[in-house]
């Protein structure tokens, strides 16, 4: 019996070793049926994936601005609606904000400004007055700010189609004489720059592949840019499409006047220098210059009135 001892006590330690390494080994992962099935094909997301895969504001900031603009657009006229979708459309669909999330977002920077004011005033303790008189102030203040950016952006927009423009219709006139149609002279435009006027191009023959005319199209640009050359070029384009003049001849003539346009913007854009100077002129160089002048005079002038 003591002879067994040894070797009972061996298989003992082997089969707890075996036992301790098939309970350490990694367990084999149970294979889900779809997981097989995505290995034959592509498994289809559920509607929660794929409202996980879109960005923060798609999922959440957008339908609050649209719940807030909802809200609001009760007792908002349908004019100012309407207005606002061309300010948006003037400005290039910013964010591809719609009118209902500009809305919005007007309504919560509003709100967002006038609450934290409120809340500091309420916990300084201020009076009934600064607690009710700054609070809406600034919620003024922060609904009209939604609305001086997009003025700028319409602003810088236009000034950047306006300054685009000659450049443009000089390329598509000599792209119209060398022999190209005006539709592949328009699109060598567009492949030559990259700004606010050629991206309008392009989403303007996009429109006529997809069957829209161009005189359509032509009249959709100029109400998206509103900018009076623009309209002009378009204008005089449309109306020798309709009269069956030469094109080559008209591009040269809006080319000649865009050319000249320029030169006269230039021109006042000089005249008005002198005018914009005369306001840091007096408040920033005049003042050195006295100081710099006069300023070693102050002392001896002092001595000599205090005698």
């Amino acid at each position: 019996m003591q002879q067994m001892l040894p070797v009972l006590s061996i298989t003992i330690m082997v089969v707890a070793l075996v036992l301790v390494v098939l309970g350490v080994r990694k367990p084999r992962p149970q294979v889900v049926i779809e997981e097989r099935l995505s290995q034959y094909g592509h498994r289809v997301p559920t509607l929660e994936e794929l409202e996980l895969q879109q960005p923060f504001n798609e999922r959440v900031l957008k339908p609050l601005l649209r719940r807030l603009a909802g809200m609001m657009s009760r007792f908002a006229p349908k004019t100012s609606h309407q207005r606002l979708r061309q300010k948006l459309v003037e400005a290039g669909n910013p964010a591809n904000l719609g009118p209902a999330e500009f809305t919005g977002l007007r309504v919560l920077l509003a709100g967002g400004l006038g609450g934290l004011l409120f809340v500091l005033f309420l916990m300084s303790g201020s009076s009934l007055t600064n607690l009710i008189l700054f609070p809406a102030v600034a919620g003024g203040i922060g609904y009209l700010l939604p609305g001086v950016w997009l003025g700028n952006r319409i602003k810088r927009r236009k000034s950047a189609i306006i300054r685009a423009l000659p450049d443009a219709i000089d390329l598509l006139t000599i792209s119209v004489e060398a022999g190209l149609g005006f539709d592949p002279a328009l699109q060598r435009v567009v492949e030559k720059w990259d700004n606010e006027l050629t991206r309008e191009f392009a989403r303007m023959l996009s429109e006529i592949r997809m069957g829209q005319s161009r005189r359509e199209a032509l009249r959709d640009l100029a109400e998206r840019t509103n900018v009076d050359d623009l309209n002009v070029f378009v204008s005089a384009v449309v109306q020798a499409d309709q009269l069956g003049v030469s094109i080559t001849q008209v591009l040269r003539v809006q080319s000649k006047q865009m050319r000249m346009r320029r030169r006269q913007r230039a021109e006042e854009q000089a005249h008005k220098a002198p005018v914009k100077m005369i306001f840091p002129m007096v408040f920033l160089i005049f003042p050195a210059l006295y100081i710099v002048l006069l300023g070693p005079a102050v002392p001896i002038v002092w001595d000599a009135f205090m005698r």
